[in-house]
């Protein structure tokens, strides 16, 4: 029938889906955004897994909401927000995502206020759990020197650096100063600071252990470099099963290399430059309670000699 009076009125009929989304909705919103950043993704401006991150979230907001006007009610985002309370890391990114959205949409002028602001957050917690020592001896004596998953561990403990940059690394970021081997790499976050750090012996070792070479260290089981972050981050995930460890991620042996080098007398700055901080209070997070413990031992050798 919408046919039927299209062609009655002279009209071409377009059927719904090909029209677009309303003007000024949800969808329309969250869609021009995305278009504004797969343009900052191509400018360098933004790392791809944050787009694509977000637009996993706004893909659940359009089809919630999507023909509503786009200055959602703050008293909804809080709504969206608990009803993914069962995942409150995911909970809180969507508020996120939600936010940006908004900022980005005031500073063209679409929009006077951005409801998602001041919107606190349901994971309180530390994040991610950083591994124990029986940890990484656990998943070592599951995984032996030589195999891949062995080699990954060793990356990730010896380097520091993040999923997406351990999948990456490989011979072509390695340089020799003054007859050492550093690794020389500039991590994928945005912000983040140029990380170079000689390659230690038991890395060095681990490398040299396969037999696989190809462009990058870690190669999946066809012998390629991994296509994306998420397809390595899942195959490590199996690892770590196959070990008997659950809670376990790769982002946690990051924060237990900064706890450990903390412990070893690192300072901030020492953990900022392998970590690729820029940020002290970024790097604070590994260093606060050591330092407090050391102080507080410093602070009581004070009152060894006291007489009693």
């Amino acid at each position: 029938m919408a046919r039927y009076e299209a062609a009655r009125r002279g009209e071409v009929w377009t059927p719904p889906e090909d029209r677009g989304p309303i003007p000024r909705s949800v969808s329309w919103l969250t869609l021009e955004f995305e278009k504004a950043m797969q343009e900052r993704v191509a400018a360098g401006l933004m790392h791809p897994g944050t787009l694509k991150q977000r637009r996993a979230f706004y893909d659940r907001v359009r089809a919630d909401h999507g023909e509503k006007a786009m200055q959602i009610p703050r008293a909804k985002i809080v709504e969206i927000r608990d009803s993914m309370i069962a995942t409150p890391g995911a909970a809180d990114n969507m508020v996120k995502a939600l936010r940006a959205c908004f900022a980005w949409a005031i500073e063209r002028g679409i929009l006077t206020e951005n409801p998602a602001a001041g919107i606190g957050k349901l994971n309180r917690g530390r994040g991610a759990v950083p591994w124990s020592v029986d940890d990484l001896q656990q998943f070592r004596d599951r995984h032996s020197a030589g195999t891949m998953a062995h080699l990954s561990l060793t990356i990730f403990m010896f380097t520091a650096c993040r999923l997406d940059d351990a999948r990456r690394l490989g011979r072509c970021h390695e340089r020799r100063i003054d007859g050492i081997t550093y690794l020389d790499w500039m991590p994928g976050k945005r912000g983040s600071a140029r990380v170079v750090i000689p390659i230690l012996p038991p890395l060095a070792e681990a490398i040299k252990a396969q037999t696989l070479v190809g462009p990058t260290y870690l190669l999946n089981g066809l012998g390629r470099p991994f296509a994306s972050s998420a397809a390595f981050g899942n195959w490590f995930r199996d690892r770590v099963a196959e070990a008997g460890l659950e809670g376990r991620s790769p982002h946690g042996i990051r924060k237990a290399a900064g706890e450990l080098l903390a412990l070893e007398g690192a300072s901030q700055y020492h953990i900022m430059a392998i970590h690729g901080h820029t940020q002290a209070k970024t790097s604070e997070t590994y260093t606060s309670g050591v330092n407090r413990q050391r102080l507080a031992a410093e602070a009581m050798e004070l009152l060894r000699g006291m007489k009693w």
